[in-house]
């Protein structure tokens, strides 16, 4: 759906009533008024041709850049540049909350606008390399170099809540509901249910080290852009009831619990216990040995966790394997085998 497009990269899309906008690198902004069927370039004012993030109020229209931000009250037919105040001018991110207006630069951290970007003031971020904003609720989260960092008092204060995440950067932030997710540099997609105290990999049928850049939710699905693999969509549903911790139990030891129930058809739970963060790896076999589903990939921290396995293979025996390591002390390895019988 390119007719009309200039631009390599696409990289930032927003909807603005019956407007599709598209902002690319070196070939401006573009209006869409067809769902993507032919494009018109929009970019009068716009000084910069590096577009990478976009954001709607009403009938205000901001743009960051890779010369700041810009805003447009007419459906991008002339821009303006509303500056003041920014000291970094790469703008990667935005996002609105209210009256609230805030920027993630590229080395600059978070600035925020409270009079529709007329001035802009730096917040307290620590990480300021910021690919990634997203309001949930009353919190406001920033995906950076660093992991994820919260404030709960638009900006004025930053909390690192990267239990589960590891190391991995943060290119890409979604949110539906109660539900956060994280994309990263890759290690895939994590999940967290209780405003990033703590995080999930949920990666299971992504390709394998896999970075992702965006993320959107549409109905019940959640979309994955990513850097080498195209697009890929999961059912929402499917990630939130798969992986659960059960809160206000911390084990003592490593442990693999027998499926429940079992014999089953075609649904069962598998629970396991990690009593410090692990590098896990879940995995269900065949009798030949072939992996036929991958319930759990990535780092997660001490806890008890359920896991729900969605079987869509035969009637037969299976087998499911945990290797579970410290993320601390590498030759702190856990690994068993359990047995389980699927009859249909």
């Amino acid at each position: 759906m390119n007719s009309g497009l200039t631009g390599t990269n696409v990289y930032t899309l927003v909807i603005s009533g019956t407007n599709l906008f598209a902002g690319t690198d070196g070939g401006h902004l573009f209006l869409s008024t067809d769902s993507g069927a032919s494009w018109t370039d929009v970019d009068t004012g716009l000084t910069s041709t590096y577009v990478r993030s976009l954001a709607v109020r009403g009938t205000n229209l901001f743009a960051g850049t890779e010369g700041g931000v810009f805003l447009s009250t007419n459906n991008g037919t002339t821009w303006t540049a509303i500056n003041t105040g920014l000291t970094y001018f790469d703008v990667y991110s935005l996002a609105i909350n209210g009256t609230n207006i805030f920027a993630g630069t590229y080395g600059g951290g978070v600035f925020l606008s409270t009079n529709n970007g007329a001035s802009w003031t730096v917040t307290g971020l620590t990480d300021t390399y910021v690919h990634s904003l997203i309001i949930s609720d009353t919190n406001l989260f920033a995906g950076t170099n660093g992991g994820i960092f919260r404030s709960t008092d638009n900006g004025a204060s930053w909390a690192t809540v990267n239990n589960g995440l590891g190391k991995a950067l943060v290119f890409a932030l979604a949110v539906s509901g109660k539900n956060l997710f994280a994309g990263t540099n890759r290690a895939g997609i994590f999940l967290s249910t209780n405003n990033g105290d703590s995080w999930s990999a949920v990666n299971s049928g992504l390709p394998t080290i896999t970075t992702i850049w965006a993320l959107g939710i549409v109905g019940t699905n959640l979309f994955a852009g990513t850097d080498t693999a195209g697009a890929w969509s999961r059912a929402i549903v499917e990630m939130t009831t798969a992986v659960r911790p059960r809160s206000g139990e911390f084990p003592t030891g490593f442990s693999l619990m027998q499926n429940y129930p079992d014999p089953f058809n075609p649904s069962t739970m598998i629970d396991y216990d990690l009593p410090m963060m692990s590098r896990v790896r879940l995995q269900v076999y065949n009798p030949l040995g072939q992996v036929v589903a991958e319930l759990v990939d990535g780092e997660q921290s001490a806890g008890r966790y359920s896991v729900k396995w969605d079987s869509k293979e035969s009637t037969g025996i299976y087998f499911y394997r945990i290797e579970a390591v410290s993320t601390i002390d590498a030759h702190n390895r856990f690994v068993q085998v359990k047995k389980m019988l699927l009859l249909k």
